[in-house]
């Protein structure tokens, strides 16, 4: 079932920065070296004590995530073979709990609020500055919701009707999934496959999406999805 964003979640998101714990677990799931590289280095220069840990891939993560208890992942959306989108949906299906805070290069319009909506703890972009960064950090392992506060103004905006919304953060956490496949050129039969689905199952979502964001044709999808910077 959807989850809608309450006004109540960007009030908490927007709390009073966290102390900082005495230790973190932080699993890194990034498939660039230097990446992982520079957060383990900006997360020493800011004294978090931690331990970290390293994937270069969705399924590396899974693995880890099943292997070890961790405090917080974060978690890149762009990544070879599984998404972080699937990744993300996989982490909450076998470790609800587990806060998750999303890395990207995209901007937060693009993607944040579905992915939120998915279980996302937390979404930040990695061109942010690294004191951000480590506020989502220990916020999210704290248990609690982080967006920016530029995010938050959207959100409040949204909830009080004064902007119309993209057509893509009306799908839910699933058809968004979906959404995203289609959009890159993916068939139906192959993301059923992905997903673990019925052919008849994904051709409902398909079926839903398309008359949610009022279109007709796969092609109009990626086009959007061209358009609005959804394709990775």
């Amino acid at each position: 079932m959807r989850r809608n964003l309450q006004t109540t979640d960007v009030n908490s998101a927007l709390a009073n920065p966290q102390p900082k714990p005495d230790r973190l677990r932080i699993l890194i799931a990034d498939d660039h070296q230097l990446v992982r590289t520079g957060l383990k280095a900006m997360l020493n220069e800011h004294d978090v004590h931690c331990e970290i840990g390293e994937a270069e891939s969705g399924a590396e993560a899974l693995q880890k995530v099943g292997e070890a208890d961790w405090d917080v992942v974060l978690l890149d959306i762009s990544m070879p073979g599984m998404s972080g989108i699937d990744t993300l949906k996989e982490i909450k299906q076998v470790r609800p709990e587990l806060p998750v805070l999303i890395l990207s290069m995209y901007a937060e319009d693009q993607y944040a609020v579905n992915l939120l909506r998915a279980g996302a703890g937390g979404y930040i972009c990695k061109e942010g500055p690294s004191a951000q960064l480590l506020d989502a950090i220990v916020t999210v392992a704290a248990g609690q919701r982080y967006v920016s506060p530029e995010l938050a103004e959207q959100l409040a905006s949204g909830l009080g009707g004064d902007s119309a919304e993209p057509s893509h953060t009306l799908l839910s956490d699933r058809e968004f999934q979906v959404f995203c496949k289609l959009a890159a050129g993916r068939s139906v039969s192959g993301i059923a496959a992905e997903l673990g689905l019925s052919v008849k199952t994904v051709s409902t979502y398909r079926t839903r999406i398309l008359a949610k964001m009022k279109m007709s044709s796969n092609a109009d999808l990626t086009f959007y999805a061209t358009k609005n910077g959804l394709l990775r």
